[in-house]
């Protein structure tokens, strides 16, 4: 199950901050935008698509099967699942494949480890591979929690402690790349390397800049009025709709440029209905969570603490976090490589040959040598 990228508001308002330009929904602020502006109204439209991920039962589509249109390796669907970890009392859906160093896989919001289908093949044939669903997330339980950032950040983090107990390298897709960055910080000693997909995060200035216009537009003339009464309406009537399998084909084509992979199993994934009791729930609490400012999370508070070799693998044709956002991390960042694809927001699953000989190649001179910042072009 992939599909969520196309849908990722990477999260936080962007902590996610960089999405947002083709909407599920016509629901734009009547004020100029750039490319890596996201309204939390923005926020809250894309995230159902993605939220629809989440949130849903197994798809039974037999088109997950073990090649792609392209003819790449892809990892086999499961509807039950691979294998599973309690963490504080919820049951955590992980992969696990291959030998060697371990890397972490850390999908973006609303995708699952299947988003990762066509990397964990590849990759395992060197690495020991791990990729895991964050909590409310994919095939883990959709705790009724009130859910933070941080809770994520804790999870990888505990999961890197208990299931892989040993150095290794984190990778991150939009929400998952702002997590890798934030366990880098959180566990310096086990985190050897971070690359990073079209992350999501904000650098402070454009975060309080952020909070002052949401402050005045959405905050003073949306949220505030609304009771959660109406809010829970509200929500519940644009997450029905956005599961509409046109609206989401049209929502993942906008991001996919390349829209080959955008395929039957792909759209059937995310149009499911949401089978689990709680999965309603835990959508609106992800939606009212992420409306509420956030701005302590920065990339300039985890990048001025990290300190191990950071891949920068970016798609530039992303209409919600553009190429500048890669250049602005590598100049704040010294230790760092970054490589552009001719990709949209998700280019894992594009690109997924481009990144895996990026990724491998930056690996073994991560292992073997220092690394040597520079930037290429793929």
């Amino acid at each position: 199950m992939s599909a969520s990228c196309a849908v990722t508001p990477s999260v936080r308002t962007e902590f996610l901050s960089s999405s947002s330009k083709s909407s599920i929904f016509p629901a734009q602020i009547c004020r100029p935008r750039n490319k890596c502006e996201m309204s939390r109204r923005d926020f809250a439209v894309r995230g159902i698509v993605a939220s629809g991920v989440s949130v849903m039962g197994t798809p039974s589509s037999p088109s997950a099967a073990s090649q792609s249109a392209q003819g790449s390796e892809r990892l086999a669907f499961k509807p039950e699942g691979y294998n599973f970890w309690e963490w504080r009392g919820h049951k955590i859906h992980y992969v696990v494949q291959g030998e060697g160093l371990p890397l972490v896989l850390i999908h973006g919001f609303g995708a699952s480890v299947f988003h990762w289908r066509y990397n964990i093949p590849e990759l395992a044939k060197k690495y020991k591979v791990y990729a895991l669903d964050l909590l409310g997330f994919g095939w883990s339980d959709k705790a009724l929690i009130e859910y933070d950032a941080m809770v994520w950040t804790d999870q990888v983090i505990d999961f890197m402690k208990e299931i892989v107990k040993e150095p290794a390298v984190v990778v991150g897709n939009s929400l998952g790349g702002f997590t890798a960055l934030s366990v880098a910080v959180g566990l310096p000693e086990q985190v050897t390397g971070i690359v990073l997909l079209n992350s999501a995060g904000q650098f402070a200035a454009e975060s309080r800049k952020r909070e002052e216009a949401d402050e005045t537009v959405i905050t003073k003339f949306i949220v505030k009025p609304l009771k959660e009464v109406f809010q829970r309406v509200v929500l519940g009537f644009l997450f029905w709709q956005a599961k509409q399998p046109s609206r989401i084909e049209s929502v993942l084509k906008s991001v996919y440029v390349n829209t080959t992979n955008v395929d039957d199993y792909l759209v059937e994934s995310i149009s499911k209905p949401a089978t689990d009791p709680n999965a309603g729930e835990v959508y609106y609490r992800l939606m009212t969570r992420f409306l509420t400012n956030q701005s302590r999370y920065t990339l300039d508070s985890v990048l001025s603490k990290m300190t191990c070799p950071l891949l920068l693998l970016w798609g530039d044709l992303d209409p919600w976090v553009g190429p500048a956002k890669a250049e602005k991390i590598k100049a704040f960042y010294s230790n760092s490589s970054l490589v552009h694809l001719q990709a949209g927001h998700c280019p894992h699953d594009e690109v997924p040959e481009a990144v895996n000989i990026a990724l491998l190649d930056w690996l073994s001179n991560v292992v073997s040598k220092p690394l040597s910042p520079k930037v290429t072009e793929m």
